[in-house]
C-alpha cells in the first residue's frame, strides 16, 4: 500500500475549492504550501487555526510542510533564514508533521532561480563553487532539524546547489545525517538535463523518503506522470518492490510553474490524479 498526497494549493488558492476536489479524488494527505496565496510561513496563528480545524473536519492530514527553505541566494543573510526555519519547524509541530520540504540554496548574487523558463533543461548558473556555504548551512539547518525531532527533505530544484542526482548525493552523504533525506522529483531532473530513471533513482535510493509525482518532455515542458519521458511506470515499479513507506505527492504544474508554486486548476488536477492513479493500477499497487 502507497499513500497518496498532493500539492492541494495546484487545485486553488481557497481552502474550501482545495478541500471539495482532494476529498472528491479521495486524497486525505496534503503537502502545506501555501493557501489564499499566501505562503504557509507567512500565514497568521490565526489563519492556521482556520486550516487545521478546516483540515480536522474534513479528515486530511498533512503529510509535510513544502517550505521555501533553501529557495534563496547562498549569500542571503543565514540569520534571518533560520529565523524563518524556526518558523518553519513551528508549523510542522503545529500540523502534526514530521517533514519540512527544503531547497540547497541558489549561487551567490542570484535574485532569482536561474532558468526558470520550463522551455529550458539546464541550469543557467553553476552552484558547484558554494559548495562549502551550501554545506555549512544545511549543516546548522539540520542540526535544527534533529533537535526539534523534524526531518528535512532536500527537493532537487533547477539551479539551486542540489539540481544534479551527483550533487544531491554530494550533499547528502557528506552530511550523512538521518534527519536530511530526499524527496525525489523526476521532472525536476529532466529539466536539468538528466535522466530520473534509473540514473538518478539509482544514485538517491538510499535516501529517498519522498516522491513528488509530475513529469516532463525532453524540452522540459511539465506533463501528468506517464506522459513524458520520466520512465513513470519502471519508477513506481521499482518503488513497489524497495517496499517504499513514503507518499506519492502529486505536484502537476500543468497550467504554470513559478519559482516558490506552481498551478494546475481543478480540472488538470483530477487528469493528473487520474493519471498516477492509473499507473498504479496497471503495477499493481494498492493505494489510499
Amino acid at each position: 500500500m502507497v499513500t497518496i498526497a498532493a500539492f492541494a494549493d495546484e487545485i486553488s488558492p481557497i481552502l474550501e475549492e482545495q478541500l471539495e476536489v482532494l476529498l472528491d479524488e479521495g486524497i486525505h494527505h496534503l503537502e502545506l504550501r501555501s493557501m489564499w496565496g499566501i505562503n504557509v510561513l507567512d500565514l497568521s496563528d490565526e489563519r492556521l487555526r482556520q486550516v487545521k480545524d478546516a483540515f480536522a473536519t474534513a479528515g486530511v492530514v498533512v503529510a509535510a510542510i513544502g517550505s521555501p527553505i533553501g529557495k534563496v541566494a547562498i549569500d542571503t543573510s543565514f540569520d534571518a533564514h533560520v529565523h524563518r526555519f524556526e518558523r518553519a519547524i513551528t508549523v510542522a509541530r503545529y500540523f502534526g508533521t514530521h517533514f519540512i520540504r527544503i531547497f540547497s540554496f541558489y549561487p551567490a548574487g542570484s535574485s532569482s532561480a536561474p532558468g526558470t523558463s520550463s522551455d529550458s533543461t539546464t541550469s543557467r548558473a553553476e552552484p558547484a563553487p558554494n559548495r562549502d556555504m551550501v554545506l555549512h548551512h544545511l549543516r546548522e539547518l539540520t542540526a535544527r532539524a534533529r533537535a526539534a525531532g523534524v526531518t528535512l527533505l532536500h527537493e532537487n530544484e533547477k539551479g539551486i546547489y542540489g539540481d544534479t542526482a551527483a550533487r544531491c548525493v554530494d550533499l547528502l552523504a557528506t552530511i550523512d545525517d538521518s534527519h536530511l533525506e530526499a524527496v525525489f522529483d523526476p521532472a525536476n531532473f529532466i529539466q536539468c538535463g538528466q535522466q530520473p530513471y534509473p540514473d538518478a533513482y539509482d544514485a538517491l535510493e538510499p535516501w529517498v523518503r519522498h516522491v513528488h509525482v509530475k513529469d516532463a518532455l525532453a524540452d522540459g515542458s511539465v506533463v501528468a506522470a506517464g506522459e513524458g519521458i520520466a520512465q513513470w511506470p519502471a519508477l513506481l515499479g521499482r518503488l513497489k518492490d524497495a517496499n517504499y513507506q513514503g507518499y506519492l505527492s502529486l505536484e502537476p504544474h500543468l497550467a504554470e510553474s513559478g519559482q516558490f508554486s506552481g498551478f494546475s486548476g481543478p480540472q488538470r488536477f483530477r487528469h493528473a490524479s487520474t493519471a498516477l492513479k492509473s499507473l498504479l493500477q496497471a503495477l499493481p499497487w494498492d493505494f489510499d
